[in-house]
């Protein structure tokens, strides 16, 4: 197993901007970038990605940055993140970036704890930016994308930073250091106001040969070049920004970018990406999107359900080198008649490494995925640690998010808490040093706040987190995330928020899952014009309220499930219940269905 010590030896004092600098020498001709552009497609080279970077740097430096200053992006996934970005690392700057849902309270937090001295604003979000302006002492010049007539004696056009000579890149590489900032990424603070997580040039160096050592060693792909991807996911959250932005730059994958994360099928309709890294809600929706349609056929859905049984522990052998000629042989049959018309469907006939991670997904959903031919293993990581503490492409265990990635030491506390260290361990909380002694102790193990169990080979399990743990009436430990997850393998749920903390005993609210209930009141004659009214059908609610015995079998009585609250619409991403990566905001959820709670336990 490849320790931290021989990582660090292979990258050296290597930073990001020197690193892309390597692959642009490499790789200048291949495409990385593209966008939608009309009817068509844009796109750019690492050769004109480079030209961008040098031209747009000398605008910044026009503007007066320079080393250990920091830029505030917010904006969506659109080619002028990645030049912005990687022009300000080209001076020795720090680009900091926000999610796109900030409210204007938000932003005058942010903008002013991580003192950012100038940003690059979508026009669209211009306005909440403005509104905290007065309050940004330490801002000076606000560059706008795309509106024209958005810009002000106060802003200017991102048309002004591309219009300037290029930079001399090889010059500017070498302003950055290893253990400079390379980026400050802020929790979603559902908790409280948000920590800014400090990710140095070496964090991300270090994690990136971590990542390329571990598909060179399992899938035999030393480098990622001309490998389709996606970004779609916020580009200030660490997972994103490590797989769509830092990979592209350490290994020329093409990446094409989604600016709405509702339009991912679309996407890879066009797209058929050869990676594909989603949040549990995204594999939730495709499973039940395929799902739904089978279940209008009832011919066709019984045959494919067997087809799934049937490839499940053929897959599984696959995983561990151990499946037999006879089964492969029959895999590549049911495939045949079965599985390849659904990958080709969704977009994902292409996809040879696939992800989920940042919440739980039910194992079942996991196995389901892999039956059918889509690669899918669950990574477990935290901003804190780059997004990557664990993963396996190989030897793929359901239920579990695999063992530490090369390089990363993992052990529990004393409490089952997940503890690791290695160098993708952030350097601290940005002017927080209470809150970094609080995870980070003096032998360099970080606290994760997980809860997790290790098997004898070293694949870790996920609890729950250790502030969400549900603590009942008669004092039973529990974890929301496991029935959750058990909750959104009834077809009918996508969506489920366990409540039974100093209850007696647990409930949960459930969400409809839309597909499959659009596709329910199709199949029994029943109005669908409001999923609230819907939600409340009584052969409806009995068909949940049966699913939900069902799957509660796996778990002991007081552990279960035992009501109910069907919603009709949705939780979205970026809204009140969910954060950008689409976990729950419990207190949220609590107190806005705190009518709800309280009937189910009246």
């Amino acid at each position: 197993m490849l320790t931290s010590d021989e990582i660090h030896a292979r990258i050296g004092d290597r930073t990001i901007t020197q690193a892309f600098l390597g692959t642009l020498a490499h790789h200048g001709d291949e495409v990385v970038l593209r966008w939608q552009e009309g009817d068509g497609w844009g796109e750019w080279t690492m050769a004109n990605l480079a030209d961008q970077v040098a031209r747009v740097a000398t605008g910044l430096a026009e503007l007066g940055v320079g080393s250990g200053d920091r830029v505030i992006l917010m904006m969506g996934n659109r080619p002028e993140f990645f030049v912005a970005d990687l022009a300000t690392l080209m001076l020795g700057a720090t680009p900091v970036s926000i999610y796109n849902s900030s409210s204007e309270q938000q932003i005058r937090y942010l903008g002013s704890h991580s003192q950012g001295m100038m940003a690059i604003v979508e026009a669209a979000f211009l306005p909440r930016f403005q509104a905290a302006r007065a309050d940004l002492p330490s801002l000076g010049a606000v560059v706008t994308i795309d509106d024209p007539g958005s810009h002000g004696a106060d802003t200017s056009p991102w048309s002004a930073l591309v219009d300037h000579e290029p930079l001399d890149l090889q010059e500017a590489a070498q302003r950055a250091k290893p253990d400079d900032l390379a980026t400050v990424i802020y929790t979603s603070g559902t908790t409280g106001d948000p920590k800014g997580v400090m990710v140095t040039h070496r964090n991300i160096t270090w994690t990136a040969e971590s990542m390329r050592t571990m598909l060179d060693e399992q899938l035999g792909i030393p480098n990622l070049v001309g490998k389709r991807y996606i970004s779609y996911l916020p580009l200030a959250h660490i997972m994103e920004r490590l797989l769509g932005y830092y990979w592209m730059l350490f290994m020329a994958s093409e990446v094409t970018c989604c600016p709405d994360p509702t339009q991912i099928a679309t996407f890879a309709g066009q797209v058929h990406p050869n990676l594909l890294v989603g949040v549990p809600r995204v594999w939730e929706k495709i499973y039940a999107g395929v799902n739904a349609v089978l279940a209008a056929d009832p011919e066709k859905q019984g045959p494919f359900n067997e087809a799934v049984a049937a490839a499940i522990p053929i897959q599984e052998a696959k995983s561990f080198g151990t499946a037999t000629q006879e089964q492969i042989e029959t895999w590549e049959f049911l495939d045949s008649v079965a599985f390849k018309q659904v990958r080709e469907l969704i977009g994902l006939d292409q996809v040879e490494m696939a992800i989920t991670g940042a919440a739980p997904i039910p194992g079942e959903m996991l196995e389901w995925f892999r039956a059918i031919g889509i690669p899918l293993s669950e990574g477990y990581g935290l901003s804190e640690t780059m997004a990557a503490l664990t993963n396996t492409q190989i030897k793929v265990k359901p239920g579990t998010v695999g063992p530490a990635v090369p390089g990363v030491e993992m052990k529990l506390g004393d409490d089952g808490e997940v503890l690791c260290r290695g160098g993708m361990v952030f350097e601290g909380y940005l002017d927080a040093p209470d809150k970094t002694a609080e995870v980070l102790d003096p032998d360099g193990w970080f606290h994760t706040g997980d809860i997790g169990e290790i098997d004898d080979d070293g694949y870790l399990k996920i609890v729950d987190r250790k502030k969400e743990i549900i603590v009942t009436a008669g004092g039973k430990n529990l974890s929301p995330a496991n029935l959750e997850a058990a909750l959104k393998m009834v077809p009918l749920i996508g969506q489920a928020c366990a409540i039974g903390d100093r209850r007696k005993f647990v409930s949960a609210l459930v969400v409809l899952e839309p597909d499959a209930a659009l596709g329910w009141a199709a199949a029994h004659g029943v109005s669908a014009d409001d999923l609230d009214e819907l939600a409340q059908n009584p052969e409806l609610v009995a068909e949940i309220e049966a699913g939900v015995k069902d799957v509660m079998t796996a778990f002991n009585s007081a552990e279960s499930v035992k009501k109910v609250k069907i919603l009709g619409h949705e939780w979205l991403p970026d809204g009140d219940y969910l954060t950008p990566t689409s976990k729950l905001k419990r207190r949220n959820i609590v107190s806005g269905f705190a009518q709800e709670i309280e009937a189910l336990y009246s």
